[in-house]
C-alpha cells in the first residue's frame, strides 16, 4: 500500500473516531438533561404538595378560628344573660332589704303604741276600781236626786265610750302588728331565697367566665401573623362600617331627636375610667382607632351620652356586645365590649341613663368600653364632644 493510501486510511479512521465520540457525548448530554428535567419535575411536585398542604392547614385553622369565634359569641351572650339576671336579683335584694328596714321601724312603732295603750287601759281600770265604780247598779241605787242620777249616767257613758275607743284602738294596733309581722316574715324568706339565688347565679357566672377564658386561650393559641391580624381587623372594621351605614339609613325617619351639633364639650363620658387607646392612635398596620377605649372594671354602668333611640343591641365580631344610639341629624354613638346590654332595639333612652354594663366581650383581654361618635357615618374624635 502506497504512502498516500495509508494517510487516507488514517484520516478516515480519525473521522470515524470523532463521529463516535460526538455521538456518545450527545447521548450522555441528553441523559443528563433528562435526569435534570425529572429532578425539576419532582421538586415542582413537592412544592405543589407543600402548597396544597399549607392551604389545607390554613383552611383548617380558619375553620377552627371561625368555630372558636362562634363559641366566644355564645360565651359572651351566656355571660350577658346571667349578668343581667344577677343585676335584677341585686336590685330586688336592695328593694326587699329596704322594705324590711321600713317594716322593722313600723313594727317597733306598733309595739311601742301597743305598750302605751295597754298601760292606758290598765290605768283606767285601776282608777275605776279604786273609785268604787265597778258596781254600776249599786251606784245608781245610792243616788238621792234625779239630777245626780243623770250626771252619773252621762259620766259613765263618757267613760265607757272612751274605754271602748281605747279598746278598739288597741285591737287595731294588734291587727296591724300581726300584719306587719306576717309581711316581715314573708320578706325575710324572700330575702333568703334571693340571696341563695344570687349565690347560684354568681357560680354560673364564674363557670361561664371560665369557659370564655378557655375559648380565648384556644383562640390565642392560633397565632396569627401581623398580616393576618391586619386582614382580620379590616374585615371587622368593614363589617362595622357597613352596619353603621345601614342603621344611618334606617334612622332617617327619626326627626324628633335633638342632635349633637350644638353640644361640643358638653357631653359626659359614658363611663368613668382611663382612656387607654385614643382616637387616631395606631391600631395595627395602617389601621387607626376610630374611637376610644376606656379601661373600667367589669359591671360598671355604661350611660348614654345623650338622649336618643337604640338602633342596634347585639353581638358583633371583634366588638362583642354592642349598643348603638341614634341621636338624630346623622349623629350616632357606639358602645362596645359590654358584658350586658340593658336596653333593646327601639328603646328610647335619656342622657345619663344606664344602657349596658362594662365587660370584655368580643375577645378583649382587659375589661373596658369601646366608645365611638359618628357624624354622617364618619367617625369623629369623642374628645371634641365630651367634657
Amino acid at each position: 500500500m502506497s504512502t498516500s493510501s495509508q494517510h487516507l486510511a488514517g484520516f478516515l479512521a480519525l473521522i470515524i473516531l470523532l463521529l463516535l465520540f460526538t455521538a456518545n457525548h450527545a447521548v450522555a448530554q441528553n441523559s443528563k438533561q433528562q435526569q435534570a428535567s425529572a429532578k425539576t419535575s419532582q421538586q415542582l411536585n413537592e412544592i405543589q404538595r407543600a402548597i396544597n398542604q399549607q392551604k389545607k392547614a390554613l383552611s383548617s385553622t380558619n375553620i377552627k378560628i371561625s368555630d372558636l369565634q362562634q363559641h366566644l359569641k355564645a360565651d359572651d351572650i351566656a355571660i350577658s344573660k346571667i349578668s343581667k339576671k344577677l343585676a335584677q336579683t341585686s336590685s330586688q335584694l336592695e328593694q326587699v332589704s329596704e322594705k324590711l328596714v321600713r317594716l322593722t321601724t313600723e313594727k317597733k312603732q306598733l309595739q311601742t303604741a301597743k305598750l302605751q295603750q295597754e298601760q292606758g287601759l290598765a290605768k283606767q281600770l285601776r282608777a275605776a276600781y279604786s273609785a268604787g265604780h265597778h258596781d254600776y247598779l249599786k251606784l245608781m241605787l245610792n243616788q238621792q236626786q234625779a239630777s245626780s242620777v243623770q250626771r252619773t249616767l252621762t259620766y259613765y257613758q263618757y267613760l265607757n265610750t272612751a274605754r271602748i275607743k281605747e279598746i278598739e284602738r288597741f285591737q287595731a294596733t294588734m291587727d296591724k302588728l300581726y300584719q306587719v309581722e306576717q309581711e316581715y316574715q314573708a320578706k325575710a324568706e324572700q330575702l333568703a331565697q334571693l340571696t341563695e339565688s344570687q349565690q347560684q347565679q354568681k357560680q354560673v357566672l364564674e363557670l361561664s367566665k371560665a369557659k370564655q377564658q378557655q375559648t380565648l386561650k384556644a383562640l390565642n393559641s392560633k397565632a396569627l401573623t401581623g398580616q393576618q391580624k391586619l386582614a382580620k381587623l379590616e374585615r371587622e372594621e368593614q363589617a362595622m362600617v357597613k352596619l353603621l351605614k345601614e342603621m344611618a339609613a334606617a334612622a332617617q325617619a327619626a326627626k324628633n331627636l335633638v342632635s349633637l351639633s350644638k353640644l361640643k364639650r358638653k357631653l359626659s363620658w359614658p363611663v368613668k375610667g382611663r382612656i387607654s387607646h385614643s382616637f387616631g392612635s395606631r391600631k395595627q398596620g395602617y389601621l387607626k382607632w376610630k374611637g376610644v377605649f376606656i379601661a373600667a372594671p367589669i359591671g360598671r354602668q355604661v350611660q348614654a351620652v345623650h338622649n336618643g333611640t337604640i338602633l342596634f343591641a347585639d353581638w358583633l365580631q371583634g366588638y362583642g356586645l354592642v349598643s348603638v344610639i341614634d341621636h338624630g341629624d346623622g349623629y350616632m354613638s357606639l358602645y362596645g365590649h359590654n358584658q350586658t346590654l340593658l336596653k333593646s332595639v327601639g328603646d328610647r333612652v335619656e342622657a345619663g341613663e344606664a344602657i349596658a354594663l362594662v365587660g370584655q366581650s368580643g375577645g378583649q383581654s382587659k375589661s373596658g368600653l369601646y366608645f365611638e361618635i359618628r357624624q354622617a357615618g364618619k367617625a369623629v374624635n369623642p374628645k371634641i364632644w365630651c367634657k
